[in-house]
């Protein structure tokens, strides 16, 4: 008889270690190798929804604000749909400058390509006001939720999760890192336990 339950103990112990790893949001990935803020800055690559504008110098014409589709293009007079998503501004510019000599639209034109609007980012779970806010370069995982209002008096302070942009697989981060944020993430800062 005793012997059966502890068996039951067991499963019912086993079942509640099981069921702590579970979470509503997803599968979760410990993210291990350190984050470093030195390397080149997170917001090069464009993403759709992001706002660009692009100049064409002496073509006022052509010179404007254009926002990249959600399929990742920009569309724009004579050329048509270019992909920008995934790319970085630069090389952008580039194309567009081949695009317009190879049409023969232009002689020799220049563009230049700057974001005017980020993709939003998102913050999730035990923040004081979770919701949506603008990117803004140089932000980290503790700039993002203070913009959020800061930690409920529920929220862990030892670990963070974050969903990338395009990806369905959110990693989980200590707090104790500077943990950069690029546009498109969403963060949810989970309740502690204890």
């Amino acid at each position: 008889m005793i012997a059966r339950y502890g068996k039951l103990v067991g499963v019912l112990l086993l079942g509640l270690q099981l069921g702590g790893c579970y979470t509503e949001y997803g599968p979760v990935e410990v993210e291990t190798r350190p984050v470093s803020l030195s390397t080149a800055d997170v917001a090069t690559i464009l993403r759709p929804g992001e706002k660009l504008k692009i100049t064409l110098y002496g073509e006022e014409a052509l010179t404007g604000e254009y926002d990249i589709s959600p399929a990742g293009y920009v569309t724009m007079p004579l050329i048509g749909a270019v992909r920008a998503a995934g790319r970085r501004q630069a090389e952008l510019a580039r194309d567009i400058e081949g695009r317009f000599r190879r049409g023969n639209f232009l002689q020799d034109p220049h563009a230049t390509v700057a974001v005017v609007q980020y993709k939003p980012f998102y913050v999730m779970g035990e923040a004081t006001t979770p919701g949506e806010y603008p990117f803004r370069s140089g932000l980290t995982v503790v700039s993002a939720v203070a913009m959020a209002g800061g930690f409920t008096y529920r929220a862990s302070r030892s670990i963070v999760l974050i969903r990338h942009a395009g990806e369905e697989i959110w990693k989980e981060y200590p707090l104790s890192e500077p943990v950069a944020i690029a546009p498109g993430d969403v963060i949810r800062i989970p309740e502690r336990y204890f």
